[in-house]
């Protein structure tokens, strides 16, 4: 049996202990047995969310925590501002696009990082009442500054893409004034792919159009169901169990201390790729903690990297996305990840290359990571 290595940012490796917490015997949704567990992990997401306000959780992947947020806060005919600098901003305009409502698009370049001020100015000029964002852009790298996003778009509400962030990122929902927040179990918050949750700020729940235009994803009769700390729907029991007790661990270490972390494991990887020779594509700062994307180099197959790094080594690293698609790499470290894994992730990557006759500088790049990983971060 070969041994294989997950390094996507998205699902990413889960820890024992929540595998074994999901592999319990089935119990009644609406028995003692699991309320006690969902009442758990209702608290635990408002603290990771750090929030008062509600979480909303649904059985779905993150996407669905998004298609939520434009059926809930959206009529027809209404106006929303979409920050698109990459795949998943992209997402939020096609999902606005589904719903009829009338997209401004604030657009930027791939890798670009979106600037607060102009985004502000977009809002204002374009009127509209509701604004889509994303923080951690995976198919780039760049994480955006929401807070100061937040602060340049006034009263319009906000709605923020936390699915790869949430976790890995500082996110501060409501000393930030952030109203609305989604997020997704499969990536910083070390679960399988299957849950989907929102925060919605108090005030948001009166600025919402009267009807949802979803039955499933109807947050206000989730709402209703999770004040009795029950679930409107039947809800993904295993998951659950898995994702209470994934939580339970991140707020043991310590939210602050995930967040630093995450940093070290992000100058590692890209300090890694600089020793080999490589150009980055993600940021080269420490916002980029939850991925980090390089360029293929010149003369070499970006897809056939990859098949090598998997079939031949075990590695699984994500590709470009979009336009990007054969162009870059990505390497994923949010959730259960530590150095040494980078350092695997950074050899595979290394020696995958000189096979197929890259030319490169060898025996340099995990001696870098770790030097970077170790490197005191300032206060």
């Amino acid at each position: 049996m070969e041994k294989r290595y997950l390094f996507t940012p998205g699902p990413t490796p889960v820890p024992p202990e929540v595998l074994a917490a999901m592999a319990e015997p089935m119990v009644h949704h609406r028995g003692p047995d699991f309320r006690v567990v969902y009442e758990r992990c209702l608290v635990r997401l408002q603290e990771v969310f750090r929030t008062s306000g509600d979480v909303l959780l649904f059985a779905a992947s993150g996407t669905g925590a998004m298609d939520s947020a434009v059926a809930n806060l959206c009529a027809p005919g209404d106006r929303a501002a979409v920050v698109v600098a990459g795949a998943f901003g992209e997402r939020w305009a096609k999902i606005c696009g589904h719903y009829g409502v009338e997209v401004q698009r604030i657009e930027y370049e791939w890798g670009e990082v979106p600037s607060p001020e102009e985004v502000g100015a977009a809002v204002a000029e374009s009127g509209a009442r509701v604004v889509f964002c994303t923080q951690s852009e995976t198919s780039t790298g760049v994480v955006t500054d929401v807070q100061a996003l937040k602060a340049a778009v006034g009263d319009a509400t906000l709605v923020v893409d936390a699915i790869s962030s949430l976790g890995a990122v500082p996110l501060e929902t409501d000393a930030w004034g952030i109203d609305v927040v989604v997020g997704g179990s499969q990536k910083a918050l070390m679960c399988p792919p299957g849950l989907a949750m929102a925060s919605v700020a108090p005030a948001v729940w009166e600025r919402m159009p009267a009807t949802s235009r979803t039955f499933y994803f109807d947050w206000r009769a989730t709402k209703r169901a999770q004040e009795a700390f029950d679930a409107a729907f039947t809800p993904a029991v295993s998951l659950i169990r898995g994702l209470d007790v994934a939580l339970g661990m991140l707020l043991d270490a310590g939210l602050e201390s995930g967040f630093e972390r995450h940093v070290r494991l992000g100058r590692a990887a890209r300090a890694g790729l600089k020793a080999m020779g490589l150009e980055l594509f993600s940021p080269d700062d420490d916002a980029a903690a939850v991925v980090t994307a390089a360029r293929v180099p010149d003369g070499i197959d970006g897809g056939e990297l990859l098949r090598t790094l998997r079939d031949r080594h075990g590695v699984t690293l994500a590709p470009g996305q979009g336009a990007l698609k054969g162009k870059i790499f990505r390497i994923g470290h949010i959730g259960w990840f530590d150095v040494f894994d980078i350092a695997a992730a950074l050899a595979a990557v290394e020696l995958s290359l000189t096979e197929l006759g890259a030319e490169i500088e060898r025996g340099v790049a995990v001696t870098r990571a770790f030097e970077a990983y170790e490197a005191r971060i300032p206060a």
